[in-house]
C-alpha cells in the first residue's frame, strides 16, 4: 500500500513536473538502447548479447524468424523478464524506474488484454485510471485509432482487427513518447493496414520512438526507417532499410538470403 507523507507532491505539482519531464523528452526524444542483453530460459540461450538502438524521429523494425528471441527482448525491455546480462533502457533508464511508466512507453504485446466483458469504453477507462491519465483521452485515443462507435460495444463482440486498434488506443492513453508493438498489424485488412503505418509513421515524424516487431515483411518495407534483424537469439543486423536493401532486393528476399545463411553456416559448424 502507498500511503502519503507530508512532503508529497500536491496532484497540481505532480502534473506541472510531469509535464516539465515530457516537455524536456519532447525536445531531446526518447531512444530505445540495448546493450549486451541476455537471457538463457530452461537451458536455452533465448537471447544473446544482443545490442542495438531504435532512435527518436524513427520506425524501427524488429524482425526474426520464429523463436528468434524477439518476444523475449521486448519483454526484458519492458520489465516483464529480468535480463541474466545486459541492459535495456527507455530513455537512459530501465522501465522499471521511469517516473511515469504508462506516460513514457505505449506497448502492445497481446491482443487479449480486454475482458470481453467489458466495454470498449470501460476498458479504457479503467486503463487510464490505473495510469493517473486524464479520462478525457478515453475520446481521445478512440478517435485515433478509429474506434468511436465501437466504445458501447463489449470487447468479447470485437474482431481480431478491432481487438488490435482497441489494445493500440490503450497503448495511446498517456499520450507516450514511446511505443514497442508486437505484430500490431495482425487481423487488420488492407485499409487498416494503410492506416496503421500512416499513423505510425506520422507518430514519429513528431519526434517519437516507434520499435516494433512483425511477420509481414511486405507491408514493413513501406513502413520502417530502421532495421534490428535478430537469428537464433543473435542480433545480426542493424542499421537503415536502405542499406539492408541496397543491392535492390526486397526487405523479404534480403531477409530470407540472410537467415538462410544464418541456418546454414550453424549447420556447417555442428557438422
Amino acid at each position: 500500500m502507498i500511503t502519503a507523507s507530508s512532503d508529497t507532491a500536491s496532484p497540481q505539482t505532480a502534473g506541472a513536473r510531469r509535464t516539465t519531464t515530457r516537455r524536456d523528452r519532447a525536445m531531446s526524444g526518447v531512444p530505445i538502447e540495448v546493450a549486451g542483453l541476455a537471457k538463457r530460459i530452461s537451458g536455452v540461450d533465448a537471447v544473446r548479447d544482443a545490442s542495438f538502438v531504435a532512435a527518436p524521429g524513427r520506425v524501427t523494425g524488429f524482425l526474426g524468424p520464429n523463436g528468434a528471441g524477439k518476444s523475449t527482448t521486448l519483454r526484458m525491455l519492458l520489465g516483464l523478464t529480468r535480463p541474466d546480462a545486459g541492459t535495456a533502457l527507455i530513455g537512459g533508464i530501465r522501465y522499471q524506474e521511469l517516473p511515469d511508466p504508462t506516460g513514457t512507453v505505449g506497448a502492445v504485446l497481446d491482443i487479449a488484454a480486454a475482458h470481453p466483458a467489458m466495454t470498449a469504453r470501460g476498458h479504457l477507462r479503467s486503463f487510464a485510471a490505473l495510469g493517473g491519465h486524464d479520462a478525457a483521452r478515453v475520446e481521445r485515443v478512440a478517435e485515433l485509432t478509429g474506434i468511436s462507435e465501437y466504445l458501447d460495444r463489449r470487447a468479447g463482440t470485437f474482431s481480431t482487427g478491432m481487438r488490435q486498434r482497441l489494445s493500440l488506443a490503450t497503448a495511446l492513453l498517456g499520450d507516450p513518447d514511446v511505443l514497442v508493438l508486437d505484430e500490431p498489424s495482425n487481423g487488420l485488412d488492407p485499409a487498416g493496414i494503410v492506416w496503421l503505418r500512416t499513423f505510425l509513421r506520422e507518430f514519429a515524424a513528431s519526434g517519437r520512438t516507434v520499435l516494433l516487431s512483425s511477420h509481414v515483411l511486405t507491408e514493413l518495407q513501406h513502413g520502417i526507417d530502421d532495421l534490428v534483424l535478430i537469428d537464433r537469439g543473435r542480433v545480426t543486423w542493424s542499421g537503415p532499410l536502405a542499406s539492408f536493401t541496397d543491392r535492390g532486393t526486397s526487405l523479404e528476399a534480403a531477409f530470407l538470403e540472410l537467415t538462410s545463411t544464418a541456418a546454414s553456416d550453424i549447420e556447417g559448424v555442428r557438422a
